[in-house]
């Protein structure tokens, strides 16, 4: 792929064109290579104890319940009645907020922001990048970049797309502030079909980002390691999602251990 061409492209228009002529690879893995190791055990899980309202009731409850568990049953509504549309991707970036938020992303002093846009330089150009939703701390770095899948765009290439920029806007505030930059950075991420994630860990680096910036093939590879929960039926997981209480259960075990890959 030395000699392909590679042209400046704004994340929304990346495709897995950009990630071969990138010497970008996905390599797909079961939970315990991901995460390190195995899930715990769900009757033990403090995720899945602190959480036995969402875990329990498939659409919200009769009687009160907490305005924290309220918003997730409503933004979850929204998701499945915005399915189809105009109002699609407003929903699930919603929801992944608020889900984010419900879960404690945003702990400790983080915060969690939809429509994150960046830039970085692709053939000598600028070019732009939007993640949905993302996770930064107080020294503008990202910790989590979450992309919404959609019909008419590659959610994968746009979310490595988007790690890219984050690296590149990383270091570039550390050069500003007088910090030495950082050799290589290792993104969490997530791709959202309707409620379903897949989860990420996007390996980003000086020569890739260099790569990127000159159009030139890296001859170091970047494999980028991806996680899709462990189900019967995956079609069923991606059209339904958290509206399956099964479904529910296993990605809050998973993203609970996903936590871990926020620094």
């Amino acid at each position: 792929m030395e000699n392909t061409v590679l042209s400046a492209k704004s994340s929304g228009q990346w495709t897995g064109y950009e990630l071969e002529v990138l010497n970008i690879s996905i390599e797909e893995v079961d939970a315990p290579d991901f995460l390190g190791s195995a899930l715990r055990d769900p009757q033990t899980d403090p995720i899945l104890l602190a959480h036995s309202v969402l875990l329990s009731n498939e659409t919200h409850p009769a009687g009160p319940i907490s305005r924290e568990n309220g918003r997730f049953f409503r933004y979850l509504q929204d998701v499945a009645r915005f399915a189809d549309g105009p109002f699609t991707e407003m929903a699930i970036t919603d929801f992944c907020a608020c889900l984010l938020q419900l879960l404690d992303y945003d702990e400790p002093e983080c915060v969690v922001h939809r429509y994150d846009e960046l830039d970085m330089i692709m053939c000598g150009e600028r070019v732009n990048t939007t993640s949905n939703v993302v996770v930064m701390d107080d020294d503008q770095n990202h910790l989590l970049l979450l992309q919404v899948d959609l019909p008419d765009a590659e959610a994968e290439p746009q979310l490595i797309a988007a790690a890219i920029a984050a690296y590149y806007h990383s270091n570039r505030h550390r050069q500003q502030l007088g910090l030495p930059t950082v050799k290589a950075k290792v993104f969490p991420g997530i791709v959202m079909t309707g409620s379903a994630p897949t989860f990420y860990l996007i390996p980003v680096s000086e020569a890739l980002e260099a790569a990127v910036r000159r159009g030139q093939y890296p001859s170091e590879p970047t494999v980028v390691k991806k996680l899709r929960p462990t189900v019967n039926d995956m079609r069923e997981y991606l059209e339904k999602g958290m509206e399956s209480l099964a479904n529910r259960q296993l990605i809050f075990q998973l993203l609970g251990a996903f936590k871990q890959f926020l620094q």
